[in-house]
């Protein structure tokens, strides 16, 4: 068997989670139009078993936090996340929106590739809104770069060109042993999962300044039969944000579990009993034991 790691990065909201969704066949990243909706490193995992004339292949894929310039302690540990992530792959997959303008912000993560040891091809993702010219002026600026292998245009969402990225990413596999089993597509516990669901529900629903400030803890999780009973709290930072994300007779707040109930029946395959609270943590964002204990920053 061929198998390898193939490490995802580039600046928020390009298209990263989208992309491994769409290889994957299957939801296991929480996609948003709002920045910093990656928050921890997310592991998916690719198996075709005949692959290389049924040899097989395994492609663990690592999709990482947007890289940004950081506000916050919570910021500074999701950059830390993204960039620590080069440094034990075997292949770079640089993702950018070809249609947008680039700028400063793409200079950088340019420079924290360029830095990588590890093979790197480039994606420039959401071709099918480009007009050709568009897409070879940019193909031609990065190529002129001189650190790509290879440079890929896909649509990550209409799942274009994506094939043909995988058929260039199995050149780079080499044989090695089988880490995962067939049918596993995340090593992320259900609980987890869950957590990210609900979070991107509150990404849909609430206004532009509350959704960074959240973080979803799942108190328990209990699997009855066909029924899986569920206690998520929903931390905030003001008590304004509280007020606005259970909404005027709690409105808000039940059409974000009923959207995140639908999605996690889907996932596990049961009927679910959602309940959601609110909690305030001021300042949380800030806090480097608050951050750890939540899991965005190693020990």
């Amino acid at each position: 068997m061929k198998s390898g790691f193939v490490g995802i990065v580039g600046r928020p909201n390009v298209g990263k989670s989208t992309l491994l969704n769409t290889i994957l066949g299957e939801k296991i990243a929480i996609t948003s139009g709002k920045p910093q909706t990656t928050r921890n490193r997310i592991t998916g995992i690719y198996t075709d078993l005949e692959a290389d004339g049924g040899e097989g292949m395994q492609i663990i894929f690592l999709d990482t936090p947007g890289i940004h310039k950081p506000k916050t302690k919570l910021g500074s540990a999701i950059n830390e996340t993204a960039v620590n992530t080069l440094g034990g792959v075997d292949v770079i997959l640089l993702i950018i929106d070809g249609t947008r303008k680039t700028g400063s912000g793409d200079e950088h993560v340019l420079e924290i590739v360029r830095k990588a040891e590890a093979p790197k091809i480039l994606v420039i993702n959401k071709m099918d809104a480009m007009k050709p010219e568009e897409y070879l002026e940019l193909y031609n600026r990065y190529n002129e770069e001189g650190i790509f292998d290879d440079i890929y245009g896909v649509s990550a969402l209409k799942g274009t060109n994506v094939d043909e990225l995988i058929g260039c990413l199995s050149g780079y596999m080499e044989e090695g042993p089988m880490f995962y089993p067939e049918d596993m597509a995340t090593d992320h516990p259900e609980r987890f999962v869950v957590s990210e669901i609900i979070r991107e529900k509150l990404l849909e629903y609430l206004s532009d300044e509350v959704p960074h400030g959240v973080y979803v803890d799942i108190e328990s999780f209990e699997e009855h039969g066909s029924l899986t009973k569920i206690s998520a709290v929903i931390i905030c930072e003001k008590k304004s944000h509280k007020s606005i994300i259970i909404g005027k007779g709690g409105r808000k707040i039940k059409g974000i579990g009923m959207a995140a109930r639908k999605d996690i029946e889907s996932l596990l395959g049961t009927k679910v009993f959602l309940e959601t609270f609110v909690k305030v943590k001021e300042g949380w964002r800030d806090s480097d034991r608050t951050i750890k204990n939540y899991g965005y920053k190693d020990e």
